[in-house]
């Protein structure tokens, strides 16, 4: 394929050896004569492990060269990455200019061209930059259509500096947000060969994936780091317990407990997190990770109450309210909170969980039920069909089995808060919110 890049930094760099030396023509497109004069004489911008020879194998071999020439790079080449610096403001805000300058450059090229051209990003933008940015510059320079015209993608990259070459060849999936299949069919066709999991999605959501991976490194340092604090100042060796921390792939490093959602509660998560902190202030550790866990949580319990009374209904159905499905434990859970919340401002209220009914009469909660909260255990009902003929408002509080069937049983001007995600199809209603999608 004939690709151009714009930008010769350190994304662009890496993605010209690498392109080239899979074969591809490839042109890289900057404005600094200097880094164009380097790789066209087979030297490297940049310093990364096995680029410069990449690149001086490539330019010897005719695959790969550079210029500041965008009209010329465009008009020949068939697919063009963006690879530009979007430097951080003062404010945390990105400097997009250089991205909005060079969709100009690449807009004004694709007026002058007949065939199907293929624009992606790979430059890291917040969500909403392709909607917002990237294609308005590009269609008003074109004066063509995003998705009909011309094809336009965003292609987060997930390089280490020191490893990127590696990294290219090894990623730990390839993402592409396409504005119409043909782009990303196109785009496809560059990643054929690694083996990766292969996700195409839309652009927003590829937007954001490249943040929630770089938040995500970012909090597990600091939180590894507190961890280790703690460790230290405790006469722990804070590397053993993160060594074992990392063996457990079934809990620890895994997709569990990473679904958004609401906040999470029980006789556990809620008590530990609060006595680590207890720990670590009588230690006069300041941690800030793990002291913002429980007012984060809070504040999820906050949302969905305000979700709740945003509907301007006053009668609630709450369906499960134990923390999760499948237990009767009541213990510091956010639908107990929840409720007590509706409660303090008069709303009227309808609770059922059959796990919950049946720890009322037997089970080792019916203490803690009757006598703890008894104001919320008289607000019970024996069937579910109760709760949705009383209800304006409905909250799903946990993914119990029967709960599967509310979305499609709800009655025309009935609410639906749904906490939990209780199924994965699409609800094709306005009537229905999710706290988290």
């Amino acid at each position: 394929m004939k690709i151009s890049i714009f930008g010769l930094g350190y994304v662009g760099a890496v993605s010209a050896a690498c392109l080239a030396k899979d074969g591809h023509e490839v042109i890289g497109i900057d404005p600094n004569a200097t880094k164009v004069a380097l790789i066209n004489k087979g030297n490297t911008p940049i310093i990364e492990k096995d680029v410069g020879e990449m690149i001086q194998q490539a330019v010897a071999d005719g695959r790969l060269k550079a210029s500041s020439d965008v009209r010329a790079a465009v008009l020949a080449s068939e697919l063009s990455l963006i690879c530009v610096g979007t430097p951080s403001q003062v404010n945390g805000n990105l400097d997009l200019s250089a991205v909005r300058k060079v969709c100009g450059e690449i807009g004004a090229a694709l007026r002058e061209k007949t065939s199907f051209h293929v624009v992606v990003a790979r430059s890291t933008m917040l969500p909403g930059s392709m909607r917002g940015v990237v294609i308005p510059a590009l269609e008003e320079a074109s004066g063509k259509k995003a998705g009909v015209d011309f094809g336009v993608c965003n292609n987060p990259e997930f390089l280490r500096e020191g490893t990127a070459v590696w990294d290219y060849y090894n990623p730990p999936k390839t993402v592409i947000g396409e504005t119409d299949p043909v782009a990303g069919d196109r785009l496809v066709e560059l990643y054929g060969k690694l083996i990766a999991p292969l996700i195409r999605t839309g652009l927003e959501t590829a937007e954001m994936v490249k943040y929630t991976d770089n938040t995500w490194h970012a909090l597990k340092v600091a939180f590894a780091n507190e961890i280790g604090n703690i460790c230290k100042a405790s006469g722990i060796d804070g590397h053993k317990v993160m060594d074992i921390f990392c063996q457990d792939t079934k809990l620890n490093i895994s997709p569990y407990y990473m679904k958004p959602g609401f906040a999470f509660g029980g006789s556990c998560l809620p008590k530990d997190v609060r006595a680590l902190g207890f720990k670590a202030r009588s230690l006069d550790l300041d941690l800030p990770v793990l002291n913002s866990i429980l007012p984060s949580n809070q504040l999820q319990i906050e949302k969905g109450f305000k979700m709740v009374t945003a509907c301007g209904k006053r009668k609630v159905g709450i369906l499960g309210f134990a923390f999760k499905a499948g237990t009767d434990d009541l213990r510091e859970s956010p639908l107990v909170s929840l409720i007590e919340m509706l409660l303090g401002k008069g709303y009227d209220i309808k609770v059922f969980d059959r796990n919950v009914q049946l720890a009322a009469l037997t089970g080792a909660n019916r203490d803690y039920i009757l006598n703890q909260i008894p104001h919320i255990s008289r607000l019970m009902v024996g069937e579910m069909d109760e709760v949705m003929d009383f209800a304006e408002v409905i909250v799903i509080g946990n993914g119990a089995e029967e709960f599967k069937s509310v979305p499609a049983k709800a009655r025309p001007g009935q609410a639906i808060v749904d906490l939990i995600r209780i199924s994965r199809e699409p609800v094709g209603s306005d009537q229905y919110q999710g706290i988290c999608w």
